[in-house]
């Protein structure tokens, strides 16, 4: 028993059936005597009607150069209304409950329009509800600026939304509530020996998320890391199976295991499609200049392998055409291949345990798999492949370290 922040994502909110599971969720926890705070994300996903993505394109199909601070206006609207819904529903089931914006629920932020920071939470409104027995139900994704004007926090917001109130309000567990079971050991799409991953690491939920996994926004598992807060990934149409959770490992109940001696070190594998590799040959202060314009026009490279003649990275392929401007621009001889992959194994022992990347050379080559490039890090290891051959990729990885 005790404070609890729960938020539901667009897939949780998107129908009144939807919404029904989240009432009978929050009932569940409330007869447990937890005093709830609910952080909601807008209905649905794009397409449908409430949902962030076509309420934006009820501003551009009139007018493509609306200013951003219009479009957090309109943007903020969809968590208003999935909120004033849930929190009508929860009174229906006589469940005291109030809803709050962003600004109503004390959330102050910069005045970036459409990215905005969190600055600080005035918790005194929220504490005030719950003092009086009442289920707070608040929009996530937005705030406001100390002078008034509506803000939204950018993608990810309402897990960051959720993750800062739970701050404030010293709650030690945030739970985030969406349509899977937890965080899994590769996407099921692509990998269908998939598993749920029962505890991960602050750390290893980042590099998951940069390598192209969909989980969590890491700005939210920052600011739990920050704030020792243990994050919850559950299910909203499967509520008693108990997810994944994301802490420290002194946090994390890791059962029995001793995990220092555990042998399974890899929490994941991840994948990008959409990057270009690119080889150039030039002199350092060529290539120096072609770097420089690269950073000025915010492209950033990956898997940096620099030799004293030959050069490799990999860039996002929309940025292909940019960097064979700039690469023509000084004359320099290039190579592009423009239909590439990436795919990451992640671990937290990966520097520890040797013949890592002896293994994964095996295993794809085994299959006849070509690797373009690798890279590696503490905790990854990440192979660049032909686009065509990412999924068999993915799957011997798996297969190498999953089994």
């Amino acid at each position: 028993m005790g404070m609890l922040v729960q938020k539901f994502g667009g897939t949780s909110v998107k129908s009144y059936e939807k919404m029904e599971k989240v009432v009978s969720i929050i009932k569940a926890y409330k007869e447990k005597g937890n005093d709830l705070v609910i952080v909601v994300s807008a209905m649905g996903r794009k397409g449908d009607p409430y949902a962030t993505d076509t309420l934006i394109e009820l501003c551009k199909s009139i007018n493509n150069e609306t200013q951003k601070r219009e479009l957090d206006i309109i943007m903020s609207c969809g968590e208003i209304i999935s909120g004033t819904i849930l929190t009508s529903m929860l009174e229906a089931n006589n469940i005291p409950a109030i809803f709050l914006t962003g600004i109503q629920a004390g959330i102050i932020t910069t005045d970036s329009y459409c990215n905005a920071k969190i600055k600080k939470i005035n918790p005194q409104r929220i504490e005030k509800e719950i003092a009086l027995g009442k289920v707070v139900v608040i929009a996530g994704f937005q705030g406001g600026t100390e002078s008034g004007e509506i803000t939204t926090l950018g993608r990810g917001g309402s897990d960051t939304s959720a993750v800062a109130i739970g701050k404030a309000l010293d709650s030690k567990v945030v739970q985030i509530y969406t349509d899977v079971d937890g965080i899994m050991t590769a996407d099921p799409r692509v990998e269908p020996e998939a598993r749920i991953i029962k505890f991960i690491e602050y750390e290893e939920v980042f590099q998951m998320a940069e390598q192209g996994s969909k989980v969590i926004h890491p700005r939210a598992v920052e600011l739990a890391k920050k704030a020792d807060i243990i994050l919850e990934i559950k299910n909203t149409l499967n509520p008693d199976y108990e997810g994944t959770r994301i802490g420290s490992l002194k946090d994390l109940e890791y059962g029995d295991k001793d995990y220092e001696n555990d042998e399974k070190f890899m929490s994941a594998v991840a994948h990008k499609n959409n990057i270009a590799q690119i080889k150039v040959k030039s002199s350092e202060e060529v290539f120096s200049n072609v770097l420089n314009e690269m950073e000025e026009k915010n492209i950033n490279m990956d898997m940096i392998n620099f030799f004293l003649q030959d050069k490799g990275f990999a860039i996002n392929s929309n940025d292909a055409e940019c960097v064979e401007n700039i690469l023509k621009k000084y004359k320099v001889e290039y190579s592009i291949n423009k239909k590439c992959a990436k795919v990451t194994l992640i671990g937290s022992k990966i520097t520890e345990t040797p013949g890592i990347i002896a293994k994964i050379i095996r295993g794809l080559s085994k299959a006849g798999i070509t690797l373009l490039q690798s890279s590696d890090s503490f905790t990854t290891v990440s192979c660049l492949v032909n686009e065509e051959d990412m999924a068999k990729a993915v799957h011997v990885i798996h297969n190498q370290f999953y089994k």
